[in-house]
């Protein structure tokens, strides 16, 4: 088991005009899983997905990946955990328009002080694990939504991380690119000793799943044939 989420709860707000993004919402992942949350916009999903990586705190319940109880972790700590641990996939890639491709894949390695020089030839070699080793002197912007996506993911496992988390990966895709982004991660980027995580409400992808989870008004709610294995 690589993630076990127990209890989750998150409000925002004061009462009487207090609202539950989250009540007690539980599941976990397993190893060599793609696992998908699936949902309508205001679900939960994104609240959801930003606890379980370490970005957003809940009111109530824990997070444990690997054996830590995340939000048991100090500030300083958790960051640590996080850069070693989990990769994530932001929907609008995040890249930096300033830096090249190259550059963009490395930052994670960068911040984890490894040396320029190394951390520049383990994106070179991520960058080929994506097809992209022939655009790594580009900006992001000379290249197409597809390719920037690819550079997102190859920034998200140049550390070798454990969990990867993607955020609507097709959100800003044609259906026929984000079904290949996807097939392509499956294919290539997710094994035995690592578990991926997909936030979409992209019906086109879901033959990809290994497993689906639905939410709605904040729970994990049963769906007929929705959790299945692939």
């Amino acid at each position: 088991m690589i993630l076990t989420a127990r209890d989750i709860t998150k409000s925002f707000g004061e009462a009487p005009n207090q609202t539950y993004a989250l009540r007690d919402v539980s599941f976990a992942v397993n190893f060599g899983e793609m696992l998908y949350i699936v949902g309508p916009s205001g679900s939960g999903k994104t609240t959801l997905l930003s606890i379980i990586s370490g970005i957003l705190r809940p009111d109530d319940g824990d997070v444990v990946v690997k054996d830590t109880d995340i939000w048991k972790l100090g500030s300083d700590a958790l960051a640590g955990f996080r850069l070693q641990t989990i990769g994530f996939v932001f929907q609008d890639y995040h890249l930096f328009p300033r830096l090249t491709t190259l550059e963009n894949v490395a930052i994670p390695l960068i911040l984890r002080r490894e040396p320029w020089d190394k951390s520049l030839a383990a994106a070179r070699k991520t960058l080929q694990v994506v097809g992209l080793a022939e655009k790594e002197s580009l900006p992001p912007y000379k290249l197409s939504g597809g390719e920037q996506q690819r550079v997102a993911i190859a920034r998200a496992i140049v550390a070798q991380p454990d969990l990867l988390i993607f955020d609507e990966p097709t959100a800003s895709l044609d259906g026929d690119t984000g079904r290949k982004i996807v097939a392509f991660v499956k294919e290539h980027i997710l094994n035995m000793q690592r578990a991926i995580i997909i936030v979409t409400h992209d019906s086109r992808i879901y033959e990809y799943a290994t497993r689906i989870i639905r939410m709605e008004d904040g729970r994990i709610v049963p769906e007929a044939g929705a959790d299945h294995e692939k």
